[in-house]
């Protein structure tokens, strides 16, 4: 079975490249360029839906949940995690990777889309 080619987005490309993980020489730039990236363009408080399963994360698909912040600095070494309202207004934070905005607006959805692309190329730190 042939390998499925990804579509190349060169708009989004060009952001990753000379927005977010420009002068990036190393996975923890890289990370560090998409935190600061999400951080300033994930309008929080949003509503949001799990669209993946994760092993690590307790949320169902289709669960709708409420985005409250970026996880800190360190928690987003390896992976871009969100801090959420979970059960009894307790937090929890899980991988942004599975969650899709609901009705956010365009800076929100833009950034979402961008690292949504970006995992889906396969890129890494």
């Amino acid at each position: 079975m042939k390998n499925k080619i990804k579509e190349i987005n060169l708009e989004i490309e060009n952001r990753i490249e000379m927005e977010i993980v420009v002068d990036a020489y190393n996975e923890s730039e890289r990370a560090m360029g998409w935190y600061y990236y999400l951080q300033d363009n994930l309008n929080v408080p949003f509503k949001a839906e799990c669209i993946l399963s994760v092993s690590t994360s307790p949320l169902k698909l289709g669960e709708i949940i409420e985005v409250i912040a970026m996880a800190s600095e360190e928690t987003c070494e390896y992976d871009m995690l969100v801090t959420i309202k979970w059960k009894n207004e307790e937090t929890l934070c899980v991988p942004l990777k599975q969650l899709k905005g609901v009705n956010v607006d365009d800076t929100t959805e833009q950034a979402l889309n961008d690292w949504s692309y970006w995992i889906s190329q396969g890129y890494s730190f």
